[in-house]
């Protein structure tokens, strides 16, 4: 027996194929729907971290800063207390400096150098006097910035020539200078390995005329 299909199957068949294209358009959309948002939450999920980490780290810089600005005020506490025990350490070695002072010209002073006068201002002081010549005055100069632990940095202010009548017809000639001196405290006196300068290097006096206007070094 012969069976006889009389119904439209290329219709079928093209319908059975666009229904099948349309399933699996449906399932590559809904897949790539599913994929887009696992993508989009998974960047979510980072971005969120970051943001947390970030405020994190903003809050403990935050923090830091805090902490920075106490240690700097501790710190400039710390200087302060330290300058002002530097002072009263000063203040206590410096008040037998007058002594020293006068202890250790009387010991670099020449024989025919005499001193008038000291003045001092701060750890500077200015001594005026008269010497037999100028000689005499490079010797002053020179035991002072080599030989005393307690002077330094020597400097011939003015020296002028001058006479002295020694009786009514002898008259000599003298030499009147004024010098600066830097004294050093009694820490660094006391203490050689705190460093003191290097001695001085003294220019001799040049020989004073009897017409000598006074002189500026």
């Amino acid at each position: 027996m012969i069976l006889i299909n009389l119904l439209p199957h290329r219709e079928v068949a093209r319908k059975r194929k666009r229904e099948t294209f349309y399933a699996t358009l449906g399932a590559a959309a809904l897949l790539g729907g599913l994929l887009a948002g696992g993508i989009y939450t998974w960047y979510q999920a980072q971005i969120s971290s970051q943001q947390a980490r970030n405020a994190y780290l903003l809050t403990e810089t935050k923090k830091l800063e805090a902490q920075i600005k106490d240690i700097s005020g501790l710190q400039d506490e710390i200087a302060a207390l330290r300058a002002r025990q530097q002072a009263v350490e000063d203040l206590q070695s410096d008040r037998n400096l007058p002594v020293y002072l006068l202890e250790e010209i009387a010991k670099q002073l020449p024989d025919g150098v005499y001193i008038n006068s000291m003045k001092q201002e701060n750890q500077s002081v200015l001594m005026a006097g008269v010497a037999q010549s100028n000689e005499r005055v490079s010797e002053l100069l020179r035991n002072l910035a080599n030989n005393s632990p307690w002077m330094t940095r020597p400097e011939l202010v003015e020296i002028v020539a001058s006479n002295v009548a020694v009786t009514a017809r002898d008259q000599r000639r003298v030499a009147n200078f004024s010098i600066r001196v830097g004294l050093r405290r009694a820490s660094e006196a006391l203490n050689p390995a705190t460093g003191a300068s290097a001695p001085a290097v003294v220019q001799p006096v040049a020989p004073a005329s009897a017409a000598m206007a006074p002189k500026k070094v």
